[in-house]
């Protein structure tokens, strides 16, 4: 059981009050130096001043044995360079930053550790306005970005050219003047495979690929789609990517036991369309046309109406002459086909 501050405190004072005692004991008894006391009968200090007499005593004499604690200090896997002259091209910055990723590489492998994250900071000469993927706003001096590893690894070129490649559509109106890069560390990966489970065949491939993305993209359009915790149709959000096998195999395993049912086709975005309402309905639109022959709904959904946010509409389910089956909805007197089914 660990005792709080305040007892470790109130007992490192209680001790103190207790030398001090002894001291003003020693003091009467006519020994004032370390000689005087180290000559005194070590049982007769300790029948007649306590056990802490014999711990300053036995100090005294070199008899004492105290455990060395070693305590290492934190490990920052960090390299900088600031620059003489300022630089205007990146064949510098790419110099420094791989002969960056070398040393890291080293530091990190030492240890059995690798790299989990990737932190760039680009410093300026005067404050600039960055234009790369919105990750740095105006009237910034220091560039930042985090680079998530979905595989971590010590591979100096995967590492690299994850960092050229995103430096490839880097654009600053002001010269560069000093550069760090800073690893996240963390142990490697280890992940034992059942008889029908597999891995990526080339886990370094798929995060370049991933990085190309990013850079190109935008780290909010590359990831994992996650629904969201509502009933509005189509709404998701945008996670990173991380590879769990045995997830998404127990999913497919889950997905092959239960009956297989209709899959809907989304429209991205959903086609406009115009529904003609009389004795038999007509469905007429750019992708799909023809007669409604059965018809389910309509299916009333609405949601966020506690805020600025909310919706609401009318799903229907058609049936087209021509065998189609169709997802549509009416939202606001317009209406639009969602999909079809397969």
């Amino acid at each position: 059981m660990k005792r709080s501050s305040g007892s470790n405190s109130t007992a490192a004072k209680d001790r103190e009050a207790r030398i001090q005692q002894i001291l003003a004991i020693l003091h009467k008894w006519g020994i004032h130096t370390l000689g005087q006391f180290a000559a005194l009968d070590k049982e007769q200090v300790g029948a007649r001043l306590g056990p802490e007499a014999v711990r300053m005593w036995e100090r005294a004499n070199g008899q004492s044995h105290r455990l060395l604690k070693l305590v290492r200090p934190p490990e920052s896997f960090e390299e900088s360079f600031e620059f003489e002259n300022e630089i205007e091209t990146a064949e510098p910055l790419l110099f420094m930053l791989r002969r960056f990723l070398e040393q890291l590489s080293l530091r990190l492998s030492a240890i059995y550790l690798v790299a989990k994250e990737l932190t760039l900071r680009i410093t300026f000469a005067n404050p600039p306005t960055v234009r790369s993927d919105g990750f740095a706003g105006a009237n910034k001096q220091q560039y930042e970005r985090v680079f998530k590893i979905p595989q971590p690894t010590n591979d100096v070129d995967l590492l690299f050219r994850m960092l050229h490649t995103h430096l490839e559509n880097f654009k600053s109106e002001h010269p560069i003047t000093a550069v760090s890069l800073e690893a996240q560390p963390t142990k490697p990966p280890k992940q034992q495979f059942g008889l029908f489970e597999t891995t990526l065949r080339n886990p370094h491939q798929l995060s370049e690929t991933l990085a190309r993305l990013t850079a190109l993209l935008g780290a909010d359009r590359v990831g994992t789609p996650v629904l969201e915790e509502t009933h509005r149709p189509g709404a998701f959000r945008m996670e990173p990517f991380s590879w769990n096998v045995s997830a998404m195999f127990a999913a497919d395993t889950a997905a092959s036991t239960e009956e297989k049912k209709p899959a809907l086709r989304r429209f991205r975005p959903a086609a406009s369309a115009s529904v003609f309402i009389s004795e038999n309905w007509h469905l007429q639109s750019e992708k799909i046309r023809g007669k409604v022959v059965d018809q389910r709904g309509p299916y009333l959904i609405s949601g966020n109406w506690w805020d600025e946010k909310s919706w609401e509409r009318a799903e229907w389910d058609l049936q087209l002459e021509n065998g189609s089956l169709v997802r549509a909805h009416k939202s606001q007197g317009t209406w639009k086909i969602d999909g079809v089914y397969d």
